[in-house]
């Protein structure tokens, strides 16, 4: 069964290969339409589609708005995926704006932000996962159960006090949550220099608990702001917090202590968020290793391309020789 998938996918794959940077659509019935811009394929696309976008670049002009039930799914954002064409790479923001509950983007590199119902609009259950992207910008409180997962979040995120989920995420900081969770999350960026931008404020009705968190006090100003939040089992760098069973490490100078690879708090995949030896026994209780773990290679689990070998003409007997080699995400 396995090797006769692989086959199929094959097939398809080396279709797509022979129509360079193509973007499937696939709809829930089952049928495929191919597009060459990212903004003709959400326009194109029939509510509940998967847009399945190749490595390579897809520009998008804030003018497209997603006003459907949509999924994108990219081959991955690390730089060392090993598809030929590279990563995917969104160059823009996303909207996801009315009629578009229950949309999802995964394994794309974001340039800009994921916004989620403008104009007051009510848009519910979107999921942003295995992405890295600038921020996640909710515009409302009407918007519910948004999740953010397994993300790479590289600036300051406002959430409209909505009940979002954010698990499993490295990120800077993040405004306005009210009855959400905020679960093994490695909050990095809050310094003396940053904490005004940095840091999480007007929380409310939460669960905060078993992240990382690399935390200071600015002055008589503390980085956390909120009420009637449910804090436990969180791991605190650099200086004191609250909480239960607060574990504070006070000796940290910095977080290049802890980290494998700290690469001066860059919010990227090159920075490795594995704990340091003397602190490997916390790994799996705090942060983004912890819970239901976290996804190293932030692969979407579809098939891409990892070699192609399409010969420039036929052969004698009018065949074209081609070879194509296939990988699936975890």
């Amino acid at each position: 069964m396995k090797k006769k998938l692989f086959l199929v996918c094959a097939a398809l794959m080396c279709t797509v290969a022979l129509m360079a940077q193509n973007i499937s659509v696939v709809s829930s019935g089952g049928s495929t339409k191919l597009y060459r811009t990212l903004q003709a394929a959400i326009e194109g696309a029939d509510p509940n589609s998967v847009i399945y976008l190749p490595g390579g670049g897809f520009p998008i002009a804030d003018n497209v708005k997603i006003t459907k039930k949509l999924t994108i799914i990219g081959i991955g954002h690390k730089a060392k995926n090993d598809n030929v064409d590279g990563v995917t790479t969104i160059s823009g923001n996303l909207f996801f704006n009315e009629g578009s509950s229950g949309s999802a983007v995964m394994a794309c590199y974001i340039t800009g932000d994921v916004n989620i119902g403008e104009g007051g609009a009510s848009v519910n259950d979107v999921l942003i996962r295995y992405c890295n992207l600038n921020s996640v910008q909710v515009n409302n409180s009407t918007c519910q159960e948004t999740v953010v997962n397994q993300n790479y979040i590289r600036e300051t995120s406002r959430f409209g006090n909505s009940n979002v989920k954010i698990t499993n995420c490295v990120l800077k900081g993040f405004f306005n949550i009210d009855g959400g969770e905020f679960k093994y999350n490695n909050l990095t960026a809050p310094t003396w220099s940053d904490a005004y931008t940095g840091s999480f404020n007007s929380v409310y009705n939460t669960i905060i608990t078993n992240n990382l968190l690399n935390c200071v006090w600015l002055d008589n100003w503390r980085q956390f702001r909120g009420s009637n939040n449910h804090f436990s089992d969180n791991f605190v760098a650099i200086n004191q917090y609250l909480g239960d069973n607060v574990i504070i490490l006070d000796s940290l100078s910095s977080l290049t202590d802890l980290y494998e690879n700290w690469n001066n708090g860059a919010i990227t995949p090159t920075s490795d968020f594995h704990f340091k030896e003397e602190y490997k026994q916390y790994e799996n209780q705090f942060g983004i290793y912890a819970g239901d773990g976290f996804n190293d290679k932030q692969l979407a689990p579809v098939p891409f391309i990892v070699a192609k070998k399409i010969d420039e003409q036929t052969d004698a007997s009018g065949k074209l020789n081609v070879k194509i080699r296939v990988k699936a995400g975890e």
